[in-house]
């Protein structure tokens, strides 16, 4: 009787595939970060404050009041008064609005560049990123309230163009950190995975690229608001 050398075969396991750090939950990613967190809860105060400012002010905040300039903190008064009477506090929540006005578009105008250059120069790497980081490079070779007045004098003395100029000084910061988040995105597994099945290049940085720097984009926007606030307050 011949012996049978026929091994039965073990049943393959399939292992899950790890879903892409870009996939999860941008909320989830953004909560984990403490900085991210603590300054998403400031600025939705702040935004409420903006929202509610023609209710919680005390007074109209440019009735000039004589009798009453240069009064110290008080209960009427939270702030004092200014030189023509006119009541901080009140001027200081309205002036809330216009600060954030401010903020938040200088910084979107700072991350769409930024991130657009560092997404760009990251991915394609070689002649393509030794252009724009000796961009980037020539940017920062000037302060940035430096870089922003030489712009607003370019422009011309206007709000628009405040935001535009504190938005632009702030680009090589969002540039520089995209890059280096791209030149480590682009080594993953799943990058390579998509370039086999034939995505293109603008398919691959928006869907599988892109994803893996939006937390730390938002972290440096969210503390980036109040630099930009100071910044136009200073050229203002």
């Amino acid at each position: 009787m011949e012996s049978s050398n026929t091994a039965v075969a073990a049943p393959v396991r399939t292992l899950p595939l790890k879903q892409p750090k870009g996939q999860k939950s941008l909320l989830l990613r953004l909560l984990k970060s403490k900085g991210a967190t603590v300054g998403l809860v400031t600025l939705v105060l702040l935004g409420l404050v903006a929202l509610t400012a023609p209710v919680i002010s005390p007074a109209e905040p440019n009735k000039v009041q004589p009798r009453e300039a240069l009064q110290a903190p008080s209960r009427e008064h939270w702030f004092g008064t200014d030189q023509y009477g006119r009541d901080i506090f009140s001027r200081v929540l309205y002036g809330t609005r216009i600060s954030l006005l401010v903020g938040f578009i200088a910084v979107s105008i700072a991350v769409v560049i930024g991130t657009l250059m560092g997404l760009v120069s990251g991915y394609y790497g070689r002649w393509v990123d030794s252009i724009i980081m000796r961009l980037v490079d020539v940017m920062l070779a000037f302060p940035g309230i430096l870089l922003a007045l030489a712009l607003v004098s370019i422009l011309g003395p206007s709000l628009p163009n405040l935001m535009i100029a504190v938005g632009i000084s702030s680009v090589p910061t969002y540039a520089r950190l995209v890059r280096g988040s791209v030149l480590a995105a682009k080594e993953n597994v799943y990058v390579d995975a998509a370039r086999v099945v034939g995505c293109s290049d603008p398919l691959i940085m928006r869907r599988h690229v892109l994803p893996n720097v939006v937390a730390p984009i938002i972290v440096v926007a969210t503390l980036g608001i109040a630099a930009a606030i100071l910044w136009a307050a200073a050229l203002s």
